[in-house]
């Protein structure tokens, strides 16, 4: 009877190990289903929900074509931008003449007393979307712009395009607004400031023209501000339409007599554009001639705040126009750098104020890449910039 119980235990407990190793069996086939499920659900994610990393190059995007997004078909210019709760990612893009990861630089030659200096240019652009769920600008940086008009005239080109309603115009823009302007008759042989102002008038009409072609086709409404630079030989051009602004910083006569306490020359803001907003007289004007009218609240048609743009072609029939003012100086030793920026980052910064900010970085040392993002960082997490944010730094070092 004793030998029955205790065969009748083995068994049992035979029974209870068996069970148990199959229990764990199958907790571990479960388990690598699991993870195998996860990791090949997670490669469905990453090869189908369109993953980009966060800084990319603009010189990716080579094609002249654009493609036209579904989004922004029915999109209209009721403000200057729409608002957006996103939190803000910084990115960085440009459109330079290389691929690689240097900084972009030139070097130009400016007469003085008979001898003659050098000068290196070397610029950078940064942009940040800010709280909007979109980013809209877009940015040139071009040290070497001559493309396929060759000269002896060393040709240098930098712009912001800041779109409104979309990011079709500005990228528009972006692609052909210098090519058209070359294409038009800048000189790179002997310079003629008239007739170089002329071209850069005439490419704006160009890029307009057949941006607006496009639009129409393909039924969107987008605009975009400008603010243009060219570098030719030691003439500086400033061309702009809307309320993007170019900054530039020189230094006062260096006769010793306003040195700072340091011994350095002070640097002065000096705004090289005009803004184009309804609300001004000179605008006002024009718009009401053409049968626009600007509300109580400044804007045209009681929604579009500026009153230069490309593309709006909406507005066009109510005096919107895309011609620029356009100004040129000689570059001096005088000169140290030029600040461009879109409306966001003027919103937050005065001339004088991202002029300082600016120059002490860059005589900390820091490169203008460094330097240019900062900017655009201080204007978006420090000083709360809502709107996209673009600005790009050139900056004009002597050579010994």
């Amino acid at each position: 009877m004793n030998l029955v119980k205790n065969s009748t235990k083995v068994s049992c407990n035979c029974l209870f190990l068996e069970s148990s190793l199959l229990s764990v069996a199958l907790s571990v086939f479960a388990s690598n289903f699991i993870i195998h499920h996860y990791r090949f659900q997670s490669l469905l994610s990453y090869r189908f929900t369109g993953f980009r990393p966060l800084f990319i190059s603009k010189m990716a995007e080579s094609s002249d074509s654009i493609s036209l997004d579904k989004e922004s078909v029915n999109t209209t210019a009721n403000n200057k931008r729409e608002a957006h709760s996103d939190s803000s990612d910084f990115v960085t893009k440009k459109l330079r003449s290389s691929d690689t990861q240097e900084e972009p630089k030139a070097e130009i030659t400016v007469p003085k007393n008979g001898t003659e200096l050098y000068f290196e240019i070397e610029a950078d652009a940064a942009e940040d979307k800010g709280s909007r769920h979109t980013m809209e600008d877009a940015s040139v940086v071009l040290p070497d712009a001559g493309l396929e008009f060759p000269g002896k005239l060393r040709c240098a080109h930098f712009a912001i395009y800041d779109g409104h309603g979309g990011r079709l115009a500005a990228e528009y823009a972006r692609k052909h607004v210098h090519a058209n302007v070359l294409s038009a008759g800048l000189s790179r042989e002997l310079l003629d400031v008239k007739a170089a102002k002329n071209s850069i008038v005439e490419g704006f009409r160009r890029t307009d023209e057949s941006l607006l072609q496009e639009s129409t086709k393909g039924c969107w409404q987008d605009g975009a501000t400008a603010v243009c630079v060219w570098v030719l030989g030691s003439k500086v051009f400033v061309a702009n339409i809307g309320d993007a602004k170019a900054i530039l910083a020189r230094s006062s006569p260096t006769d010793g007599s306003n040195n700072t306490s340091d011994g350095s020359t002070p640097i002065k803001a000096i705004v090289l554009t005009r803004e184009h907003k309804a609300i001004y007289p000179q605008e006002r004007a024009r718009i009401q001639k053409a049968g626009g009218s600007v509300s109580s609240n400044g804007r045209l048609q009681a929604r579009l705040e500026v009153s230069r743009a490309f593309g709006d072609r909406q507005f066009k029939k109510v005096g919107v126009i895309a011609t620029p003012d356009v100004h040129s100086f000689d570059l001096t030793e005088r000169d140290h750098f030029i600040i461009l920026g879109c409306d966001g980052l003027w919103g937050v910064f005065g001339p004088s104020d991202a002029v300082h900010f600016v120059q002490k970085l860059l005589k900390e040392g820091l490169p203008v890449k460094a330097v240019s993002r900062s900017l655009v960082r201080e204007a978006v997490r420090e000083r709360q910039c809502k709107d996209n944010c673009s600005a790009v730094v050139i900056a004009f070092r002597k050579k010994q």
